[in-house]
Parts: C-alpha cells; structure tokens; sequence
C-alpha cells in the first residue's frame, strides 16, 4: 500500500509513491527501465556497475568517483610492449612516459645550467661537471614505480577493482580482459568507459620500428642515447630534444615542415630561435625514408637517410639514437569496438561523444585522448572523469568546461619555456619582452623572454589570450587562468598589485605596447 503521492509508472511499471521513486532513483532502476525502449526486459544483475577500459588519469579518476557513489567497479589496465619491449605500471602516458618523467629530467637539465650560472654568484669549482644518464634514469623510475603502487593502493582503499589485463569488447554489455598470461575472462557491466588514451606514431619506413625510440621508451631508456636525431616538429618533439640537450647532448631536429602545427607561430618561431641558441640544430623540410643499423650497442650507430620535403635532395647522417615525435594515434582499433557498434572516426581512430561524453552506443561512453575534437590534457581528462561518474551516479549534473577559455596547451619546451597558443577575433594585442631576475647575474638570454596578452576589444577589453615564454611559466599561467576564466579584463589588470621579483609581474606592470595582430 502506497503512502504518499504521487503514485509513479515507468514503463507500464508501477515504482510506487515518493519516498520509492526517490529510492529507485537513487539506485538507477528508473534510469534502466527509460533505456528499454520497447524490450521486453532489461538485465537485472550485472558483474559491475562500471567497467573503465584504461587505467590513465581519466579512468582512475572516473573509477574512484564512481565507487564513492558505491558502485561496483573494475578497472582494466594493459600496457602493449613498444616493438623495443618497454612497458610499464598502472597510471597512463602522463605519470609513466609523460608529462611526470619529462618534467623530471627537465629540471636536471635546468640544474646543469643552473651550476654554469653559479660561477656568476661566487661559487667555485674546478673539477669537471659531468652528468650520468643511468642515475637520473633509476631515480626517475624509482619515483614513478611509487606512484603506480600508490596507484593500486588507492583503487584497493576505495574498493575499486583492478585487473592487469587487455580489454576488448565481445558483445553488448560483455568485455574480454586477457591478462599478460593469455588467460581470459569475461565480465559484463552496466555501463563502460573507455579512456585507452594514445601511443605514438612510427613512420612507416624501412627499420623505423627495429631502430628508433619514441618517447614510450625514452625516459627508461638504460643507458645515455649520446648523438640525437629527434624527428618531429611537435611540443613532445621540441621539448625532448630541449633537455636532451641541456644534459649535454649532441641533438638534431629534423622537421618536416612548421615547429609547432597550430600554435601560434609568432611564439613557436621565439621557440625555435632560442633551441638554435642553446646548440640544438634544425633540419628543415626533411623526412627520413630509411634508417639502417651500422653497429650494435648501447647505444649503436644508426645511419638516417632522408628526402627534402619535395623530393629534390637526399641526405645521410649518422646517430647513436633516432627519436620519433611524429603524433600520436588512439587505441581504439583493437578493442572491438566494432562489436558493440561504436562509431570512431576511421581515419583518426578518435570517438565522437556527445557533451556528456556519451558515445552512439548509450551504455558506452569516453574520456580523454580518444575523444574527437577535445584537448589532450592530463587535468581536462582528470575533471572530465570526475565528473562523468557525477553525472551517471550522483543527483546534479555538471558537463567538464575543460581549460579557461582560448587557451588550450600549456606545454614547456626547450627546456626553458612555455606555450599556449590562441584563436582570436577582434582584438588588442599588449606584449613585451622581458629579463627574468634569474638571468640577470650570469648575464644570459637578456630580453630573450616574451609576454603578450590578447583581449576582446567588443567586450570591455576582456582578456581571451594569454602567452608566456619564460621560466616557470606552467606556475604563472595556472593562476592567470582563473582570472580568465572569471572574466579578467585589462583595466582589471593594470589595477592588480604585482608580487615582486618574479616573472608573472610582466603580465601586470610591463603588458603595455599595444600592437594589431598576435602573428605580426
């Protein structure tokens, strides 16, 4: 006997009064029965509640969040070996062969030009400063094999399981997961989601997959890669190439055609100026068509041919280690989403989603890098997971917004600098260089830095662009971009008090010519 009204019908099914539609609700029964849509049943009792695909950032964000709503969920996580056979732990590109390793060995490049910078402030040494490949390698591993089990620990503490195994799809609502033994299980879920992210792209030429690296292998490499060839003309390719040559190294960048497709060349063509000042050398509008070994070792000696972008000249070269940079593509093509009925993109391998990241398959959806047309960052995947499981499991709704707006990578490059690159309209372009206080003893790279801001001339000059090449220029960013977010105007930020010294007062104090286009 009901108690309250109103007395509630989904599908010709009776939930009853108040407090048991809210309980339906909460326990996604409603929700179940809506996705019928004419079948006779739906399944009552699944394995999982969820299934994440991917143990990356996204998916162990999503898979966390979910279980706090106590849910039952598994994570399958499997690293394909690199045609080398490197491979590694729970926690994605990001934390094994991303931004965390790349960062690190940045700042051992930093350290090294920090000590020829110390002899300006009285500090002196004789001996020969040298820097050992294989201790920065282990020390690098060693802190991220930390991570991958608190990893592990934190899906244990929140009840999430996890599973080291390949996922593919075999039927609606039903996943194969085979672990690194060949054995294989079966689970069904309610929902999925996939977040496999991407793994980098090879050239498609003779011994490109026998010879070269790519970043997979990179950062574990075990011993010094010595003489560089870096391939690509990416922000992965450039800032590879920047601290592989802050430690010393003889490096070579050979690019096709552009640096840095799609950012803001003004700033991209700074970049590259300033690796050619610090020793990094540029072949331009070549590719490689061949690469042999000439001798065994580690490293060997590697002989590169390449062709002119139109095919008028050929050269050879000779290195210890070729790096590939060349893009990235999704790990969709082997996980059946064809069996389920997911639409990809064919030519990319990207998945469209709608804005709650819903594929055209209702019970599956997709985060992160896999997806078409949306950024490719750690902390865009990260929210969007989070609140991908709020919305599935939680009362209120909330769609991820991503970056502030126009901004969309901040990535650090040569070493040294940062990138962030805009679209604009109608606008005033304010810009400036300047000469970070660090610098100014050792006496390097003066006004080598540069800043400009970009803002909407029909909206009150709010602020819509933001550009920094400088030191730290990640940390400076990160509170800019809040402001943007909020609104930021220039009046707003002409009458901000600066914190002196540091970099981020440019911005504030220095931001006044004006100029009419962010690429004259």
């Amino acid at each position: 006997m009901e108690t309250s009204v109103p007395i509630v019908f989904v599908q010709q099914k009776q939930i009853g009064d108040y407090d048991k539609t809210l309980k339906a609700h909460r326990e996604g029964k409603i929700k179940k029965l809506l996705e019928m849509n004419g079948q006779d049943h739906v399944q009552d009792s699944y394995d999982y509640d969820l299934i994440v695909i991917g143990g990356g950032s996204g998916g162990l964000a999503a898979s966390k969040e979910a279980a706090k709503y106590g849910k039952k969920v598994m994570v399958l996580d499997y690293v394909t070996p690199t045609p080398l056979g490197t491979r590694w732990g729970l926690g994605g590109t990001c934390v094994n062969v991303g931004c965390i390793p790349k960062k690190l060995m940045h700042q051992a490049a930093l350290l090294g030009q920090a000590l020829q910078d110390s002899r300006k402030f009285g500090w002196q040494f004789e001996e020969k400063v040298q820097h050992n490949w294989e201790t920065m390698t282990e020390a690098v591993q060693n802190y991220i094999g930390s991570l991958n089990w608190g990893y592990r620990v934190s899906l244990r503490e929140n009840k999430v399981t996890y599973e080291n195994a390949y996922g593919e799809f075999v039927g609606p609502h039903t996943i194969k997961a085979t672990n690194n033994k060949g054995k294989e299980t079966f689970y069904t879920a309610e929902k999925f989601l996939i977040a496999t992210g991407e793994r980098p792209r090879y050239l498609g030429v003779p011994g490109d997959k026998e010879y070269c690296i790519s970043s997979d292998d990179l950062f574990s490499l075990p011993y010094c890669p010595g003489k560089t060839l870096v391939v690509g003309a990416s922000y992965v390719a450039l800032e590879c190439a920047g601290f592989l040559a802050g430690l010393g190294l003889d490096v070579t960048v050979m690019v096709r055609s552009i640096l840095l497709r799609g950012f803001d060349q003004e700033m991209a063509n700074k970049i590259g100026e300033y690796m050619e000042q610090h020793g990094v050398k540029f072949i331009k509008q070549f590719v490689p068509t061949k690469i042999e070994q000439i001798k065994e070792g580690t490293p060997g000696k590697l002989k590169v041919v390449a062709h002119s972008t139109d095919g008028g000249e050929v050269i050879e070269g000779e290195y210890n280690t070729v790096l590939l940079a060349v893009g990235r593509d999704a790990c969709t093509r082997t996980i059946g989403l064809d069996k389920v009925g997911v639409k990809i993109n064919e030519r990319s391998g990207k998945i469209p989603v709608n804005d709650e990241e819903q594929t055209n398959v209702p019970y599956i959806y997709a985060i992160g890098d896999v997806l078409e047309s949306k950024l490719e960052l750690t902390p865009v995947a990260i929210q969007a997971g989070r609140l991908l499981a709020q919305r599935l499991y939680a009362v209120f709704l909330s769609l991820v917004s991503g970056v502030p707006p126009l901004i969309t990578f901040v990535k650090k490059c040569c070493g040294y600098m940062a990138l962030i690159y805009t679209f604009i309209a109608s606008h005033f372009v304010y810009h400036s260089y300047f000469w970070p206080l660090e610098w100014t003893v050792p006496s390097r790279d003066n006004n080598k830095c540069y800043a400009k801001i970009i803002c909407n001339i029909q909206d009150n000059e709010r602020v819509i662009g933001f550009h920094v090449l400088g030191p730290n220029a990640g940390e400076v960013t990160q509170g800019f971009s809040a402001a943007i977010k909020c609104g930021l105007t220039k009046v707003q930020l002409d009458n901000t008090i600066g914190i002196h010294p540091v970099c981020a007062e440019i911005m504030i104090f220095c931001c006044g010519e004006q100029k009419g286009s962010p690429t004259e």
